[in-house]
């Protein structure tokens, strides 16, 4: 039987592997990180009718080569371009991910570790980061809870959409910071009622609130004093007020000397301690009914009896206005209180101390009969008569006292300490008083970025969370957050953000590099696994920027099939199995030929 016809068979199996190759190639043009595959042939055997001699001097004969009829051909290898980068598809979906480099994605089926270089994944209903061709979990690190940092140990699933994950937790404020101009002229820092300045704060719980603060000139013109008159929750109901309110930040009983006056209006009189005012008088306030066993003020929304007509009633508040108001502040009830009478003569008022200064409050309570006012304390209704003016010294108020340079502006200092630039708001005070919560903390204010300059009359300072320059947002507060989006970082870190500003490490996706990847076998669905000739896969992976890769999201990788190449190699394919194919067609018809020699 003629070798040839066998040889012709060998060349006619070989193309049609590499037609299979070429097939394939083409057919998975479009699939998504697709690596081409080629062949190469080899010889298959070859056939020795004489061996090579060597040259043989006593007999002057040279040597002759070996004689060898080769036997065909077969497959040599078929070899994977896994390293080469297929082109990016823009998709536009934060969960595609493209490989730049020649790492791989790890994923696991529950049972085994596979590695693909298909990064079309999706998060499925368990919140796993997944692929969507098998839903095999994409495998990355997870987040230390001790460091906040991503910890590089045996890969896991990444279970980026857990309950934990869906929220970020609430936090209280612990720092704020004023800053603007205080201008001198303002119009509302030199009024009775002085400059409001609000600070919104958070609770532990994430609750909101507001504390207002009034900025006000001292008799010094490079000192103002700042008090917190109130604080209200995020429904605009009060939760401390008055001289609770007060008592909560800075330093107490302070003393702000500003000479002021007070004008007893003409048509009001004292009947006992009932205000009374027009003609005929008519009662409009009653101290005694105001004040608690132990004389304190009653509540400002508590009900009393209106004094003009007990049939009704009003609050505490309402009637502490109307008095405020008989004495020219109206609207400004805790500044007349405030005011200081200095005794010029204990002639004046009999029992009271040369020189002592008495606050309006005081002496509106010694007037009402309240206990536990000082024996020399006169009575407010012995002070002025109707239609009179008084002056007074200052004012004692709880707060501080913020400092100006008079010659710069720049703010010099609290409470006349130049070195000092902060003030605590003693909100802890406030927790489990009054079922108002026990989820306050108290607040370090800082003044330092305040300055005292002409500014045509008007006041920019305002007050603000956080400390003075923090851009990582430390002791600003917050409140509970919902997640509304997740971004994948080039070097895999997973960041959810969260509707209240902030943002969360949820992990890295991990990847795989090997020595020889063209030894890893395919598996089917894009996967890959690890062979002795690849090198095995140590269970943690490797960061993908240590060899230079990276990842881009909203894109994948295409196939890395050259359709031009494929089918320029189909061409002299279909020419190589045709030229086989005539090589047992001849051999043939040689046979045909011998066997014709007997007719």
């Amino acid at each position: 039987m003629m070798r040839s016809l066998y040889s012709g068979v060998a060349g006619l199996r070989t193309h049609q592997t590499k037609m299979d190759v070429i097939g394939n190639n083409i057919s998975n043009v479009n699939t998504t990180a697709y690596k081409a595959s080629s062949i190469v042939f080899s010889e298959l055997m070859s056939q020795t009718t004489q061996k090579a001699s060597g040259p043989n001097a006593q007999m002057g004969t040279g040597g002759t080569n070996a004689r060898q009829i080769g036997l065909g051909v077969r497959s040599g290898a078929i070899n994977i371009n896994i390293t080469g980068q297929g082109s990016s598809q823009s998709t536009g979906n934060p969960f595609d991910i493209m490989i730049n480099g020649e790492n791989f994605f790890v994923v696991n089926n529950g049972l085994e570790n596979f590695f693909t270089r298909d990064g079309s994944f999706y998060v499925d209903g368990a919140g796993n980061l997944a692929m969507t061709s098998t839903g095999y979990n994409v495998m990355g690190w997870q987040v230390d809870e001790e460091t906040g940092g991503i910890k590089q140990d045996t890969v896991s699933a990444l279970r980026i959409m857990s309950a934990v994950n869906m929220t970020y937790p609430p936090e209280a404020t612990t720092l704020a910071n004023f800053s603007g101009i205080l201008d001198k002229n303002n119009k509302d820092v030199t009024s009775a009622k002085g400059k409001s300045v609000n600070l919104n704060f958070f609770d532990a719980l994430g609750y909101s609130y507001t504390a207002k603060f009034v900025f006000k000139q001292s008799g010094d013109v490079n000192e103002y004093s700042l008090e917190l008159d109130k604080i209200l929750d995020s429904t605009g109901k009060e939760v401390v007020s008055g001289e609770a309110a007060k008592a909560l930040f800075g330093d107490q009983n302070l003393t702000q000397y500003k000479e002021g006056k007070i004008a007893f209006g003409a048509d009001y009189a004292w009947n006992g301690t009932k205000l009374e005012m027009g003609n005929p008088k008519v009662a409009v306030a009653d101290v005694a009914a105001l004040l608690n066993a132990d004389g304190s003020w009653k509540a400002g929304d508590e009900e009393v009896p209106d004094p003009a007509d007990p049939a009704k009633t009003v609050t505490v508040s309402e009637q502490l206005e109307a008095i405020a108001k008989a004495y020219g502040y109206e609207g400004s009830v805790q500044d007349f209180f405030a005011q200081i009478y200095k005794e010029p003569d204990p002639a004046v008022h009999a029992g009271a101390t040369a020189g002592a200064d008495y606050t309006m409050e005081s002496m509106l309570k010694k007037l009402g009969g309240a206990a536990g006012v000082a024996t020399d304390v006169p009575s407010l209704s012995d002070l002025i008569a109707p239609g009179d003016t008084i002056d007074t010294a200052g004012r004692i108020f709880n707060g501080v006292k913020i400092n100006f340079d008079g010659k710069k502006g720049n703010f010099a200092g609290v409470n006349g300490q130049p070195t000092a630039s902060t003030a605590m708001l003693n909100l802890s005070a406030l927790n489990g008083a009054n079922g108002i919560g026990e989820a306050f903390e108290d607040i370090k204010i800082d003044f330092s970025q305040t300055s005292m300059y002409d500014n045509k009359g008007t006041s920019t300072i305002g007050a603000d969370k956080g400390g003075v320059d923090d851009e990582d947002g430390l002791g600003t507060g917050r409140r509970l957050g919902d997640m509304i989006g997740v971004s994948i970082q080039q070097d895999g870190m997973i960041y959810a953000a969260y509707d209240n500003g902030m943002t969360r490490l949820l992990g890295q996706i991990a990847t795989a590099s090997f020595a020889n990847a063209s030894g890893l076998e395919k598996k089917g669905d894009n996967l890959y696994s690890a062979t002795l000739n690849s090198g095995e896969f140590d269970g943690i992976g490797t960061d993908i920027t240590a060899n230079g890769g990276s990842m881009s999201t909203g894109q994948l990788e295409m196939s890395n099939v050259d359709l031009s190449a494929e089918f320029t190699e189909m061409i002299t394919t279909q020419r190589g199995f045709q030229a086989n194919s005539r090589i047992i067609t001849v051999s043939d018809t040689l046979l045909e030929e011998l066997t014709n020699l007997k007719r």
